[in-house]
């Protein structure tokens, strides 16, 4: 029985949550009228500015001593934006982001240095013939102060509000401090705060301190600089000497370029999904794109309200969880035309599409959110930042497919839109014999793996290595430097850039390569070190009149990129691990969980086929791009295993299996088709728009879809088969 008042108050609520929104994205409810979009913390990628990654140079150092450090880091940091982060990674590393800086070169420099702070006393205080100040005693060190701000109070002379440094000790401080004022105090005798051998300020002892509260008052004109003070004072002494393992410099233009990209590519896609849902599935078609709709303005929301850092990798990973987001519609709406096939109502037919399509998408979700999981255990930075938006994507996409789809769904059917043309009746499909031909698929698989073998055999001979390993996992130090359009580059310019980059490394391992769509170069060499990555960055830009805040940095050490390359294969064995502990669980058969980790290897090895073939770079978004096909892959699988154990009954003899495995094959198969359709759309743009850095991304994973598919439709079944029917001739053996 129909219900339109409550059809139209579901879809009212349904627009009304979306235009809410909607309105929060692109409006917001601050003074400054930003919305949440504009509001979205932006990773370095895209928002430019200086990351850099130091490791302690002690062993084991303490959580205490770690702790104090960060803290101590990020008032450092803070000197040069307050939106930077600084986090501790394992149990020696310390991760740093700051956005927006001008003067790179000079953050890299001055930020991670051990640094001193003394408190000099007067009689204590000389120079030497230079002019710089000179002590052996010190009343004082950083490591005595406990805080240091910027404040206001009243001058007792003059009355008017004046400018101060209020200072407070720990008891060790309080202590030293006390006994030095006593002994400035009679003849007011001035104390010097020295910070890495400058004299900061000199202010005369005006009484005995004996509480650990001083106040500097008397010098300073603004509050400004009362407050750079105080944050000198507090970045003190580091408790731990840091070395410098990774670092990265990304210009600001650089990161708006790729944030228009792919927004571009994001929005073309997303518009070839909504057209081909419609046209495939009409009504249900039009209510998933409404609910995807929702989606991506509630990802917008969240990803403001939990205060995620949004990186480029993490783009990408919402516009893939586009084309991934209609997976489940796609399951669902081809059960209902299945329904409507047999005879049931529109009605039935919509209910017993979601309830059939439930355990299909739950467990192909739950896989991918596997992936998703050690993606980002195991990545680092932007990887766990793909990582974020991929599970959020996830969780996201499988609210709005079985609760907002259906309640659309409901509240068209109530407002009248129940005839089954606007739902479409899926057509009787003869069952294609996948069984007959699985020799040939797995001949065809097996010529794909050896072809990748030959691939990595023959880069090995060749190049010494058997992938094209970018700096994340060879290490070393990288430029990319964009010319101007009058700047022709050629030959005799490259040859010059390379001499410039081996006199100033005295190396000569420096490769050059054009960026391709773009006027750039992009020069690897060994790692540098601050010193001569500021001289090589003067040096390029003032050679060839470039700006340096134009010029992307990276540099990372043997060790990490070492890390890199063994995380990158954990991370692969462990999905694998987890998912098939899960699959055996949830089908009750390790058959299924077996077949199914060996397809994903399958897919796994094709992908690294194309990054061997092409000689695509494999750098930080390797790992990602890898489990993003492994999740992805295994959903696909699923949803065709999901239909075996269906139709398989109490049906075991040999000749039963073969029709069940070819019924489940086929009439899956236009979901597998259509749902690779859609996640292809998405992926293509951003292949085709999207800046270098996510294309050698979104290449190989175009193959991994096409791969995954291929393999989901074609060797996930009849390799099912072909174990199961081994078993059953080895149990009657035995």
């Amino acid at each position: 029985m129909k219900n339109k008042k409550k059809g139209l108050l579901h879809l009212l609520i349904i627009v009304a949550a979306i235009g809410l929104c909607s309105y929060i994205t692109l409006v917001g409810f601050t003074d400054a009228h930003k919305g949440s979009a504009q509001n979205i913390k932006l990773g370095l990628d895209l928002a430019g500015g200086v990351s850099i990654t130091y490791q302690a140079v002690k062993d084991n150092p303490t959580d205490t001593e770690m702790s104090d450090t960060i803290a101590m880091m990020q008032d450092r940091a803070e000197v040069y934006s307050t939106e930077s982060s600084v986090v501790q990674e394992g149990s020696n590393r310390i991760s740093i982001d700051i956005p927006g800086v001008e003067n790179a070169d000079e953050v890299l420099e001055s930020l991670g240095k051990e640094g001193s702070l003394d408190f000099v006393a007067a009689d204590d205080m000389s120079y030497d013939e230079e002019g710089n100040p000179t002590y052996t005693n010190t009343v004082c060190t950083g490591k005595h102060v406990k805080n240091a701000e910027a404040g206001t109070q009243q001058d007792e002379i003059t009355k008017n509000k004046e400018y101060v440094v209020q200072l407070t000790f720990n008891a060790k401080g309080t202590k030293r401090f006390a006994k030095a004022t006593a002994e400035a105090y009679p003849t007011k005798k001035q104390i010097y705060i020295v910070y890495d051998g400058k004299i900061l300020s000199a202010p005369a002892v005006q009484a005995e301190i004996t509480d650990g509260h001083a106040v500097i008052s008397g010098s300073f004109k603004t509050y400004q600089e009362a407050d750079s003070l105080a944050s000198m004072i507090r970045i003190g002494a580091l408790p731990l000497e840091l070395k410098e393992i990774q670092s990265q410099v990304v210009g600001a233009q650089l990161g708006q370029d790729a944030i228009r990209t792919s927004l571009m590519a994001g929005a073309i896609g997303f518009g070839l999904v909504v057209l081909f849902m419609v046209i495939f599935y009409r009504i249900p078609g039009l209510a998933a794109s409404i609910a995807l709709i929702f989606y991506l303005v509630v990802m917008l929301v969240a990803l403001n309200g939990l205060d995620i850092t949004l990186t480029l990798p993490g783009v990408a990973g919402i516009i893939l969880n586009i084309g991934m987001a209609v997976d489940a519609n796609v399951i669902i709406f081809t059960r209902i035309k299945e329904e409507l096939r047999k005879g049931k109502s529109v009605q039935s037919s919509i209910k017993l599409g979601f309830d059939k399509a439930l355990s299909a998408i739950v467990d192909g979700n739950v896989t991918t959110l596997i992936a998703a999981a050690v993606l980002y255990i195991k990545g680092s930075g932007t990887v766990k930042g793909f990582a974020t938006t991929l599970a959020m994507g996830i969780v996201l996409s499988m609210f709005t497919s079985l609760v907002i789809t259906k309640l659309l769904l409901n509240a068209l059917y109530a407002l009248g839109v129940d005839d089954e043309k606007y739902f479409g009746v899926e057509k009787e499909r003869k069952q294609i014999d996948f069984i007959k031909h699985k020799s040939k698929f797995f001949i065809i698989s097996g010529v794909m793996i050896a072809a990748c073998i030959v691939a990595l055999v023959f880069n090995y001979t060749s190049n010494g290595s058997i992938l094209n390993y970018g700096l994340d996992f060879v290490g070393g130090t990288t430029y990319d430097i964009p010319f101007s359009a009058e700047q022709k580059i050629d030959d005799s310019l490259k040859k010059d850039v390379e001499k410039t980059f081996q006199d100033i490394s005295g190396s000569n391992d420096v490769v050059i390569a054009e960026v391709a769509g773009a006027n750039e170069l992009n020069v690897k060499t060994i790692e540098l070190s601050e010193q001569q990555r500021k001289t090589l960055t003067a040096e390029i830009s003032s050679k060839y009149s470039i700006e340096e805040d134009s010029i992307e940095i990276q540099s990372i050490s043997a060790a990490v990129s070492d890390e890199m390359k063994s995380d990158a294969v954990i991370a692969v064995i462990i999905a694998a691990i987890c998912m098939l502990i899960y699959i055996w669980f949830r089908f009750k058969d390790f058959v299924f969980a077996g077949s199914a980790v060996l397809a994903l290897l399958h897919d796994v090895v094709c992908v690294l086929l194309v990054y061997a073939a092409v000689r695509i770079s494999v750098g930080n978004t390797f790992i990602a791009c890898m489990l993003t096909i492994v999740g992805y892959s295994i959903n696909a699988t699923i949803v065709i295993f999901d239909r075996i154990r269906e139709n398989l009954g109490t049906r075991t003899s040999e000749e039963a299996l073969t029709d069940v495995v070819n019924d489940s094959i086929t009439q899956t198969l236009t979901r597998s088709i259509n749902t690779s359709l859609t996640t292809f759309f998405m992926v293509f743009m951003l292949a085709i728009l999207g800046v270098e850095s996510i294309r050698d991304f979104a290449i190989p994973l175009l193959a991994g879809i096409i791969c995954g598919a291929y393999s989901s439709i074609c060797i996930t079944g009849t390799l099912w088969f072909t174990i199961k029917k081994m078993r059953g001739r080895s149990a009657k053996k035995a």
